[in-house]
């Protein structure tokens, strides 16, 4: 998927800090203490929220151009961008735990031979679903 662009508004709070919204893309709120890390939570909450439209099958919009006065009037409004393929990479990659039940004597011994139930496991499970190299993350 291509880079897009989302026009974002911040709406400035009396102690310095912005709420943020994205009229085209409904839910999608966040909020940084100043405008700086308003601007990176703008761009890691809308990452997340296309990334989570994207694993329901929802159709992503059409980033608008164009803002209603009452979006615009008081407030900041920045286009943010955002690339939803490497977000996507990032976030199917990232390590998960996960809990396994084993037998008391096969964990004494695996533990004595220092086995690493991460990689054993990942690798197993990689060669149970025969899923191909060109298939891996």
């Amino acid at each position: 998927m291509q880079n897009l662009t989302y026009l974002a508004v911040f709406e400035p709070s009396t102690d310095g800090s912005y709420s943020i919204y994205f009229p085209d893309l409904p839910g999608c709120i966040s909020v940084g203490n100043n405008l700086e890390e308003a601007a990176r939570m703008a761009a890691e909450a809308a990452s997340l929220h296309v990334y989570s439209m994207e694993c329901d099958n929802e159709e992503i919009p059409t980033p608008s151009v164009n803002l209603s006065k009452e979006d615009t009037e008081g407030n900041v409004v920045m286009p943010v961008t955002i690339h939803p393929d490497l977000f996507r990479m990032k976030k199917d990659n990232e390590r998960i735990k996960t809990n396994i039940t084993l037998p008391a004597w096969l964990k004494r011994i695996a533990e004595e031979q220092k086995v690493n139930y991460s990689r054993l496991l990942e690798t197993a499970l990689i060669d149970y679903l025969q899923i191909p190299m060109s298939g891996r993350q």
